[in-house]
């Protein structure tokens, strides 16, 4: 097999092999589930991918693991650090433990309370953590001064080849599950997440569908896609707070070889999927994990005798704002 310099941002599906055998053992094969109440009111056949039952409770432990195993010794000396809106802390801070690597993280002021909580759980004395004004853009500002001024290696939780390819193993692990999926809705923050999955998705069944999902709240994909060029959005606060922040020219460049589209959904359209898969599946699942399902319930997609893949990201929401969610539901 040809040796590659990952350092480029265009990671192949033998990337995404590599990553499948770093992650061995190491992660969950997470379950993929059929959906019963989804497939009668999408009139397809819907299956969803569990990802909120990963380790850390989210996809980005793999992405985050995958990255660590490749720092140098002298990148591991120095130590690393990151920025994140929770979830990829999370993996960096197993990860910290696990090499013996010191890890600073930077996060947003809307980070959930229970991401900092398991952030600093799971890292001990190995990770400091730090919030950081109020969006994501400004944790990644402040990670990229550390960087630059202590000496420490950044990374970044999405504009990375070992990240996207650590998220593509969720990918292959779906095919091997479902090898017949027409078409696949994916949660889209950064592009780590979307493109890891279909490189995967593409190199086992080409004819597949892929599109991305993000809120009304914050969508720089479905802005910046038709053009094919990244334009400025503004934000607004959202339940899937771990979807928001700008995206990059380069996963905008890498997501033209192999996404179909980008879809948008409101707010109460992801309060509603998350009560939805409460309600029918028992799983908690956080709004960035569930806006696949608001679009589904909320018909942004036609899926009428399609075999569809959905994936649910991540289950690490607040309590209190799952507890408000619910309620709100049984209210209306």
């Amino acid at each position: 097999m040809e040796k590659r310099d990952c350092a480029e941002i265009d990671p192949q599906i033998t990337d995404v092999l590599l990553a499948r055998k770093t992650l061995e053992g190491r992660v969950r094969h997470t379950p993929t589930e059929r959906s019963a109440p989804l497939s009668q009111v999408c009139g397809g056949e819907v299956y969803l991918k569990l990802e909120n039952q990963q380790l850390c409770g989210s996809f980005k432990v793999r992405g985050a693991l995958n990255r660590m195993e490749r720092l140098t010794p002298e990148e591991r000396r120095r130590g690393v650090v990151t920025a994140s809106s929770g979830n990829h802390a999370q993996g960096v801070a197993l990860a910290a433990v696990e090499l013996g690597v010191a890890a600073t993280v930077c996060v947003p002021g809307v980070c959930p309370e229970t991401k900092k909580q398991a952030i600093l759980t799971r890292g001990g004395s190995r990770v400091t953590l730090k919030v950081v004004g109020h969006y994501y853009d400004d944790a990644e500002a402040e990670a990229a001064r550390l960087a630059r001024e202590e000496g420490l290696t950044y990374l970044s939780s999405f504009e990375d080849p070992w990240i996207i390819a650590g998220a593509g193993t969720l990918g292959l692990e779906l095919f091997l599950d479902q090898p017949d999926l027409d078409l696949l809705l994916v949660p889209a923050g950064g592009g780590g997440l979307i493109n890891g999955v279909a490189i995967a998705a593409k190199a086992l069944r080409p004819e597949v569908e892929i599109w991305g999902v993000q809120s009304t709240a914050s969508m720089p994909w479905v802005a910046s896609w038709p053009g094919g060029t990244v334009v400025e959005v503004t934000y607004e606060d959202s339940l899937a707070d771990g979807l928001m922040g700008y995206i990059p020219q380069s996963l905008v460049d890498l997501a033209k070889k192999r996404v179909t589209g980008f879809l948008a959904v409101e707010e109460k359209d992801i309060a509603r999927a998350m009560a939805f898969l409460h309600r029918e599946h028992h799983q908690v699942v956080e709004g960035s994990g569930a806006v696949g399902v608001a679009a589904l319930l909320a018909g942004k997609i036609d899926v009428t005798g399609r075999r569809v893949g959905v994936v649910l990201s991540g289950g690490n929401v607040d309590e209190a704002v799952l507890l408000s969610v619910l309620g709100t539901a049984l209210d209306g």
